[in-house]
């Protein structure tokens, strides 16, 4: 992972998505859009497609998008071939063209496909290479209730944002732990097997406890560096894991060999139980609010959802230093629940961000003081234009 930005970094290069066309996706059966390097602001309806939108954007990122939807489901509906989204992408060194979707893959493949100037990629991974993604949607207000493993899964999306090798470590791991699981449910399971599953487990789930870890020195001391008279109040994050607690204390040698043992001697209680029990995925994220020293969950709703926004703005300006880029964010009905003075201290501190944003709501007059800076658009049934 990359080293602690400088206090005085220099502004992160503007990224910026300069045309949008989607095929068979969701309730869009075709659209082309021409986007200026403003930000970008979609109004309609409720169901009118302007989070669809957003969830096509969230597409040029690795993963499965800000739903987390099978690639069968955001295909429309009837539609003869898969979803395609294609896009333009502005960045100093150029603009660099993006595709990705179903669309020609063979009947069943449900594999989405990754161009890049018509060029397969190796892997979505690649598409960090020319723009990070960050985004807040309304699902992610019970954040701090609901269980931990939405905790832990947008924990290593705040990592893969600034290391992207984060991603396929934690999919290796959760291959090889589902494999483990499978042959412990064999009656006489070769002890041999297990080494040699268990040792790369070790291997991965270090490295993840370790890239968490360090995600969450940085991301306090970006969050110590926010003024102390924010309107999104400042935040502790901690991790609570064994792995993670080791980390900095012990050797990553001597913590990797204790967690392989750890696997090896748990094999019967693992198998009496049908899953792993120790290791990386059953850390959590723990945030507390910091001006009322109070645990996130016991927050007011109003409380929790500004704490959130300020861990994302937090979390989009350590990206934007240490990538170099200015994340790109899709900030789905952000402006609903904020008064007046909090919508326009939050526009300005995205504007201060220095990337785009895409941002909807059903009332244009919540974004007025945006005018100038954004460029507005009307969301009807799956029908998208200028205002």
């Amino acid at each position: 992972m990359a080293d602690d930005p400088p206090m005085d970094a220099g502004k992160p290069a503007r990224v910026s998505i300069s045309r949008l066309k989607l095929r068979n996706f969701r309730n869009y059966e075709s659209l082309s859009l021409r986007l200026a390097p403003s930000h970008v602001v979609l109004t309609g309806e409720n169901g009118a497609g302007k989070t669809n939108l957003l969830e096509a954007v969230s597409f040029l990122s690795p993963g499965r998008g800000l739903r987390r939807a099978t690639y069968t489901d955001v295909t429309r509906n009837n539609a003869i071939d898969g979803f395609a989204i294609h896009a333009s992408i502005d960045t100093t060194e150029g603009t660099v063209d993006v595709g990705t979707g179903l669309a020609g893959n063979a009947p069943g493949d449900t594999a989405r496909r990754v161009r890049v100037n018509g060029v397969t990629a190796t892997s979505a991974d690649d598409l960090l290479d020319y723009s990070r993604i960050l985004w807040l949607v309304p699902a992610m207000d019970g954040l701090f209730t609901g269980p931990a493993g939405d905790r832990r899964r947008f924990l290593d999306r705040m990592v893969l944002a600034i290391d992207p090798a984060h991603g396929k470590r934690v999919l290796d791991y959760e291959k090889s732990m589902r494999s483990r699981n499978r042959l412990l449910t064999e009656e006489r399971a070769n002890a041999s097997w297990l080494d040699a599953i268990e040792t790369p487990m070790a291997e991965l789930g270090i490295a993840i406890a370790a890239a968490r870890a360090e995600l969450m020195r940085l991301i306090n001391g970006m969050i110590e560096r926010m003024p102390d008279d924010t309107p999104f109040p400042k935040a502790d994050c901690l991790l609570e894991g064994e792995l993670e607690q080791r980390i900095g204390i012990e050797s990553a040698t001597d913590v990797e060999e204790t967690f392989r043992r750890a696997l090896h001697d748990g094999r019967s209680r693992d198998r009496a139980a049908g899953r792993t029990l120790d290791g990386p995925h059953r850390s959590d994220l723990l945030v507390r609010h910091r001006p009322k020293s109070m645990p996130a969950e016991l927050c007011s709703t109003g409380e929790q959802k500004a704490l959130l926004i300020g861990l994302i703005l937090s979390h989009a300006r350590l990206t934007g230093e240490l990538a170099g880029m200015a994340p790109i964010l899709l900030l789905d009905e952000i402006a609903a629940h904020l008064d007046e003075g909090r919508r326009a201290a939050l526009f300005d501190i995205i504007e201060e961000l220095g990337g785009q944003a895409f941002m909807t709501g059903t009332d244009q007059a919540l974004f007025k003081s945006l005018e100038g800076r954004a460029q507005f658009f009307d969301v009807s049934h799956g029908e998208v234009t200028g205002v």
